[in-house]
Protein backbone atom coordinates (compact mmCIF):
# COMPACT_ATOMS: atom_id res chain seq x y z
CA UNK A 1 0.00 0.00 0.00
CA UNK A 2 2.79 2.40 0.90
CA UNK A 3 4.54 1.58 -2.35
CA UNK A 4 1.45 2.50 -4.35
CA UNK A 5 1.10 5.82 -2.53
CA UNK A 6 4.79 6.57 -3.07
CA UNK A 7 4.53 5.71 -6.76
CA UNK A 8 1.50 7.98 -7.12
CA UNK A 9 3.36 10.88 -5.51
CA UNK A 10 6.38 10.31 -7.71
CA UNK A 11 4.22 10.23 -10.81
CA UNK A 12 2.48 13.46 -9.78
CA UNK A 13 5.83 15.18 -9.19
CA UNK A 14 7.09 13.88 -12.53
CA UNK A 15 4.04 15.25 -14.32
CA UNK A 16 4.48 18.63 -12.59
CA UNK A 17 8.14 18.67 -13.57
CA UNK A 18 7.21 17.83 -17.15
CA UNK A 19 4.70 20.68 -17.21
CA UNK A 20 7.30 23.08 -15.84
CA UNK A 21 9.82 22.00 -18.45
CA UNK A 22 7.37 21.88 -21.32
CA UNK A 23 8.91 23.99 -24.10
CA UNK A 24 6.87 26.52 -26.06
CA UNK A 25 8.31 27.47 -29.42
CA UNK A 26 7.86 30.88 -31.04
CA UNK A 27 10.01 30.74 -34.16
CA UNK A 28 13.59 30.43 -32.96
CA UNK A 29 12.60 31.20 -29.38
CA UNK A 30 12.11 28.25 -27.01
CA UNK A 31 10.76 29.08 -23.58
CA UNK A 32 9.48 27.18 -20.57
CA UNK A 33 8.53 28.04 -17.01
CA UNK A 34 11.77 26.57 -15.70
CA UNK A 35 13.89 28.54 -18.17
CA UNK A 36 12.04 31.75 -17.26
CA UNK A 37 12.74 31.16 -13.58
CA UNK A 38 16.41 30.49 -14.33
CA UNK A 39 16.69 33.63 -16.45
CA UNK A 40 15.01 35.75 -13.77
CA UNK A 41 17.31 34.33 -11.10
CA UNK A 42 20.41 35.09 -13.18
CA UNK A 43 19.16 38.62 -13.87
CA UNK A 44 18.55 39.32 -10.17
CA UNK A 45 21.95 37.85 -9.31
CA UNK A 46 23.58 40.08 -11.94
CA UNK A 47 21.85 43.16 -10.50
CA UNK A 48 23.05 42.48 -6.96
CA UNK A 49 26.52 41.35 -8.06
CA UNK A 50 27.07 44.41 -10.26
CA UNK A 51 26.12 46.80 -7.46
CA UNK A 52 28.22 44.97 -4.89
CA UNK A 53 31.27 44.74 -7.14
CA UNK A 54 30.94 48.40 -8.17
CA UNK A 55 30.86 49.51 -4.52
CA UNK A 56 33.74 47.17 -3.65
CA UNK A 57 35.85 48.49 -6.55
CA UNK A 58 35.08 52.09 -5.60
CA UNK A 59 36.25 51.45 -2.02
CA UNK A 60 39.42 49.81 -3.23
CA UNK A 61 40.21 52.65 -5.63
CA UNK A 62 39.47 55.23 -2.93
CA UNK A 63 42.59 54.02 -1.12
CA UNK A 64 44.68 55.11 -4.14
CA UNK A 65 44.94 58.81 -3.40
CA UNK A 66 46.58 59.53 -6.76
CA UNK A 67 43.44 58.41 -8.62
CA UNK A 68 41.02 61.25 -9.39
CA UNK A 69 37.58 60.78 -7.73
CA UNK A 70 35.87 61.39 -11.06
CA UNK A 71 37.98 58.69 -12.74
CA UNK A 72 37.26 56.33 -9.85
CA UNK A 73 33.53 56.88 -10.30
CA UNK A 74 33.79 56.33 -14.06
CA UNK A 75 35.64 53.02 -13.66
CA UNK A 76 33.23 51.62 -11.06
CA UNK A 77 30.19 52.73 -13.07
CA UNK A 78 31.46 51.20 -16.31
CA UNK A 79 32.22 47.93 -14.52
CA UNK A 80 28.69 47.86 -13.13
CA UNK A 81 27.20 48.41 -16.59
CA UNK A 82 29.50 45.74 -18.05
CA UNK A 83 28.51 43.12 -15.48
CA UNK A 84 24.86 44.01 -15.87
CA UNK A 85 25.08 43.67 -19.66
CA UNK A 86 26.70 40.24 -19.38
CA UNK A 87 24.06 39.18 -16.87
CA UNK A 88 21.25 40.30 -19.19
CA UNK A 89 22.73 38.35 -22.11
CA UNK A 90 23.10 35.19 -20.00
CA UNK A 91 19.57 35.61 -18.63
CA UNK A 92 18.15 35.94 -22.15
CA UNK A 93 20.03 32.85 -23.26
CA UNK A 94 18.73 30.78 -20.34
CA UNK A 95 15.19 32.10 -20.47
CA UNK A 96 14.59 31.98 -24.22
CA UNK A 97 17.43 29.76 -25.45
CA UNK A 98 18.71 32.58 -27.62
CA UNK A 99 22.07 32.55 -29.34
CA UNK A 100 24.10 35.68 -30.04
CA UNK A 101 22.61 36.08 -33.50
CA UNK A 102 19.07 36.05 -32.14
CA UNK A 103 20.04 38.47 -29.40
CA UNK A 104 21.54 40.80 -32.01
CA UNK A 105 18.28 40.64 -33.97
CA UNK A 106 16.30 41.41 -30.83
CA UNK A 107 18.48 44.40 -29.96
CA UNK A 108 18.25 45.62 -33.55
CA UNK A 109 14.47 45.52 -33.35
CA UNK A 110 14.56 47.29 -30.00
CA UNK A 111 16.88 49.96 -31.37
CA UNK A 112 14.44 50.66 -34.21
CA UNK A 113 11.62 50.99 -31.70
CA UNK A 114 13.73 53.22 -29.49
CA UNK A 115 14.67 55.36 -32.46
CA UNK A 116 11.03 56.11 -33.24
CA UNK A 117 9.30 56.06 -29.88
CA UNK A 118 11.96 56.68 -27.26
CA UNK A 119 14.42 58.89 -29.10
CA UNK A 120 14.85 61.34 -26.21
CA UNK A 121 15.57 58.56 -23.72
CA UNK A 122 17.99 56.98 -26.21
CA UNK A 123 19.74 60.35 -26.60
CA UNK A 124 20.05 60.67 -22.82
CA UNK A 125 21.53 57.17 -22.52
CA UNK A 126 24.02 57.78 -25.34
CA UNK A 127 24.96 61.11 -23.75
CA UNK A 128 25.52 59.31 -20.45
CA UNK A 129 28.19 57.12 -22.03
CA UNK A 130 29.74 60.20 -23.66
CA UNK A 131 29.98 61.87 -20.25
CA UNK A 132 31.56 58.77 -18.71
CA UNK A 133 34.14 58.24 -21.47
CA UNK A 134 34.92 61.81 -22.57
CA UNK A 135 34.60 63.20 -19.03
CA UNK A 136 33.85 66.86 -19.77
CA UNK A 137 32.50 66.93 -16.24
CA UNK A 138 33.18 64.61 -13.32
CA UNK A 139 31.67 63.78 -9.97
CA UNK A 140 32.49 66.61 -7.58
CA UNK A 141 32.86 69.28 -10.28
CA UNK A 142 31.20 72.66 -9.79
CA UNK A 143 29.04 73.47 -12.82
CA UNK A 144 26.57 76.12 -13.94
CA UNK A 145 23.66 75.22 -16.23
CA UNK A 146 21.60 78.27 -17.14
CA UNK A 147 20.47 79.79 -13.84
CA UNK A 148 21.31 76.66 -11.83
CA UNK A 149 24.65 76.07 -10.14
CA UNK A 150 25.83 73.16 -8.04
CA UNK A 151 28.14 70.17 -7.57
CA UNK A 152 27.88 67.02 -9.68
CA UNK A 153 26.79 64.29 -7.30
CA UNK A 154 26.37 61.35 -9.70
CA UNK A 155 26.32 60.62 -13.43
CA UNK A 156 23.74 57.93 -14.14
CA UNK A 157 22.73 56.16 -17.31
CA UNK A 158 20.05 58.70 -18.25
CA UNK A 159 20.37 61.63 -15.86
CA UNK A 160 22.95 63.54 -13.84
CA UNK A 161 22.27 64.70 -10.28
CA UNK A 162 23.50 68.21 -9.38
CA UNK A 163 23.30 69.41 -5.76
CA UNK A 164 23.05 73.16 -5.10
CA UNK A 165 24.31 75.10 -2.07
CA UNK A 166 20.76 74.92 -0.69
CA UNK A 167 21.07 71.09 -0.72
CA UNK A 168 18.49 70.87 -3.51
CA UNK A 169 19.00 68.05 -6.00
CA UNK A 170 18.58 69.04 -9.66
CA UNK A 171 17.98 66.14 -12.04
CA UNK A 172 19.45 67.07 -15.43
CA UNK A 173 19.02 64.89 -18.56
CA UNK A 174 22.41 63.86 -19.91
CA UNK A 175 21.59 65.09 -23.41
CA UNK A 176 21.26 68.63 -22.04
CA UNK A 177 24.78 68.46 -20.61
CA UNK A 178 26.19 67.30 -23.96
CA UNK A 179 24.27 69.58 -26.34
CA UNK A 180 24.04 72.81 -24.32
CA UNK A 181 26.53 75.25 -22.87
CA UNK A 182 27.77 74.18 -19.44
CA UNK A 183 30.20 76.16 -17.27
CA UNK A 184 32.55 73.79 -15.42
CA UNK A 185 34.32 75.69 -12.66
CA UNK A 186 36.55 72.72 -11.82
CA UNK A 187 37.62 71.58 -15.29
CA UNK A 188 41.38 71.50 -15.83
CA UNK A 189 42.85 73.95 -13.32
CA UNK A 190 41.03 73.48 -9.99
CA UNK A 191 41.56 77.16 -9.19
CA UNK A 192 38.64 79.44 -10.05
CA UNK A 193 38.70 83.23 -10.31
CA UNK A 194 36.06 85.31 -8.57
CA UNK A 195 35.27 88.84 -9.73
CA UNK A 196 33.91 91.48 -7.31
CA UNK A 197 32.91 94.80 -8.96
CA UNK A 198 33.08 98.04 -6.94
CA UNK A 199 32.24 101.64 -7.86
CA UNK A 200 33.63 104.71 -6.02
CA UNK A 201 33.03 108.45 -6.23
CA UNK A 202 34.89 110.53 -8.81
CA UNK A 203 36.80 112.46 -6.15
CA UNK A 204 38.35 109.26 -4.71
CA UNK A 205 42.08 108.59 -4.68
CA UNK A 206 42.60 105.82 -7.22
CA UNK A 207 45.75 104.49 -5.56
CA UNK A 208 44.08 104.45 -2.14
CA UNK A 209 41.09 102.57 -3.57
CA UNK A 210 43.41 99.98 -5.14
CA UNK A 211 45.36 99.44 -1.91
CA UNK A 212 42.14 99.22 0.13
CA UNK A 213 40.63 96.58 -2.17
CA UNK A 214 43.79 94.49 -1.92
CA UNK A 215 43.64 94.75 1.87
CA UNK A 216 40.02 93.59 1.79
CA UNK A 217 41.13 90.28 0.22
CA UNK A 218 43.75 89.59 2.89
CA UNK A 219 42.95 86.90 5.42
CA UNK A 220 39.64 85.89 3.83
CA UNK A 221 39.03 82.16 4.12
CA UNK A 222 39.53 80.08 0.93
CA UNK A 223 41.14 83.01 -0.94
CA UNK A 224 44.50 82.02 -2.46
CA UNK A 225 47.58 84.19 -2.24
CA UNK A 226 49.11 82.43 -5.28
CA UNK A 227 48.10 83.78 -7.70
CA UNK A 228 47.69 86.94 -5.63
CA UNK A 229 44.55 89.14 -5.63
CA UNK A 230 44.47 91.80 -8.33
CA UNK A 231 42.59 95.07 -8.89
CA UNK A 232 41.54 96.36 -12.31
CA UNK A 233 40.36 99.89 -13.14
CA UNK A 234 37.56 99.12 -15.60
CA UNK A 235 36.10 102.42 -16.79
CA UNK A 236 34.83 105.89 -16.02
CA UNK A 237 31.16 105.24 -15.33
CA UNK A 238 28.23 107.62 -15.39
CA UNK A 239 28.34 108.22 -11.64
CA UNK A 240 31.42 106.36 -10.44
CA UNK A 241 34.90 105.07 -11.12
CA UNK A 242 34.42 101.37 -11.71
CA UNK A 243 36.96 98.87 -10.31
CA UNK A 244 37.07 95.08 -10.10
CA UNK A 245 38.75 92.96 -7.43
CA UNK A 246 39.91 89.56 -8.69
CA UNK A 247 40.71 86.70 -6.30
CA UNK A 248 41.38 82.99 -6.82
CA UNK A 249 40.11 80.01 -4.84
CA UNK A 250 40.27 76.22 -4.91
CA UNK A 251 36.76 76.03 -3.49
CA UNK A 252 34.54 77.34 -6.33
CA UNK A 253 31.45 75.94 -4.64
CA UNK A 254 31.99 78.48 -1.86
CA UNK A 255 32.24 81.54 -4.09
CA UNK A 256 28.97 83.13 -2.83
CA UNK A 257 30.30 83.06 0.75
CA UNK A 258 33.72 84.29 -0.38
CA UNK A 259 32.09 87.25 -2.14
CA UNK A 260 30.05 88.02 0.96
CA UNK A 261 33.09 87.95 3.25
CA UNK A 262 35.07 90.26 0.95
CA UNK A 263 32.15 92.68 0.57
CA UNK A 264 31.93 92.95 4.37
CA UNK A 265 35.64 93.78 4.45
CA UNK A 266 35.32 96.33 1.64
CA UNK A 267 32.48 98.16 3.40
CA UNK A 268 34.43 98.28 6.66
CA UNK A 269 37.67 99.50 5.09
CA UNK A 270 35.95 102.06 2.87
CA UNK A 271 34.38 103.64 5.96
CA UNK A 272 37.79 103.77 7.66
CA UNK A 273 39.40 105.43 4.61
CA UNK A 274 36.39 107.72 3.89
CA UNK A 275 36.03 106.31 0.40
CA UNK A 276 32.58 107.13 -0.93
CA UNK A 277 30.36 104.81 -2.97
CA UNK A 278 27.97 106.93 -5.06
CA UNK A 279 24.45 106.05 -6.11
CA UNK A 280 22.14 107.79 -8.61
CA UNK A 281 19.23 109.99 -7.46
CA UNK A 282 16.64 112.06 -9.29
CA UNK A 283 16.48 115.88 -9.03
CA UNK A 284 13.38 117.57 -10.50
CA UNK A 285 13.59 121.13 -11.93
CA UNK A 286 10.24 122.91 -12.22
CA UNK A 287 9.86 125.75 -14.76
CA UNK A 288 7.63 128.75 -14.14
CA UNK A 289 4.91 129.64 -16.63
CA UNK A 290 5.45 133.42 -16.34
CA UNK A 291 8.31 135.83 -15.73
CA UNK A 292 6.72 137.59 -12.74
CA UNK A 293 8.55 138.02 -9.48
CA UNK A 294 8.23 135.24 -6.96
CA UNK A 295 5.69 135.92 -4.27
CA UNK A 296 6.62 133.34 -1.64
CA UNK A 297 9.53 131.36 -0.27
CA UNK A 298 8.68 128.32 -2.39
CA UNK A 299 9.13 130.31 -5.60
CA UNK A 300 12.47 131.59 -4.35
CA UNK A 301 13.54 128.01 -3.61
CA UNK A 302 12.60 126.91 -7.11
CA UNK A 303 14.54 129.81 -8.61
CA UNK A 304 17.58 128.91 -6.54
CA UNK A 305 17.58 125.51 -8.24
CA UNK A 306 17.63 127.24 -11.59
CA UNK A 307 14.32 128.16 -13.26
CA UNK A 308 13.61 129.48 -16.72
CA UNK A 309 10.49 130.68 -18.41
CA UNK A 310 8.46 127.85 -19.96
CA UNK A 311 5.43 125.64 -19.68
CA UNK A 312 6.84 122.18 -18.89
CA UNK A 313 8.98 120.43 -16.29
CA UNK A 314 12.12 118.36 -16.67
CA UNK A 315 14.18 116.01 -14.51
CA UNK A 316 17.78 114.94 -14.50
CA UNK A 317 19.90 112.39 -12.64
CA UNK A 318 22.77 113.44 -10.44
CA UNK A 319 25.10 111.36 -8.30
CA UNK A 320 24.58 111.49 -4.56
CA UNK A 321 27.30 110.78 -2.05
CA UNK A 322 26.93 108.30 0.75
CA UNK A 323 27.14 109.63 4.24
Amino acid sequence: MLMLVWQDRVSVLRRIWDYLNHAFKFGNIVVSLTSLVQGAAVLLAALFASRWFSAFLDRRLAKRTHIDPGLRYTISTLMRYLMLTVGVLVALHLAFNLDLTSIAVVFTALSVGIGFGLQYIAADIASGFILLFERPLRVGDRITIGDDEGDVQSINLRTTIVTTNDRIAIIVPNSKLVSQRVVNWSYGDPRARISIPVGVAYNSDVQLVTATLLRAAEGVEFVLQDPPPKVQFLRFGDYSLDFRLLVFTRQPNRHPQIKSDINYRIEELFREQNIEIPFPTQEFLFKRTDASEPNDASDLLLQDHGTVTGTDSTSRSVPAKSE
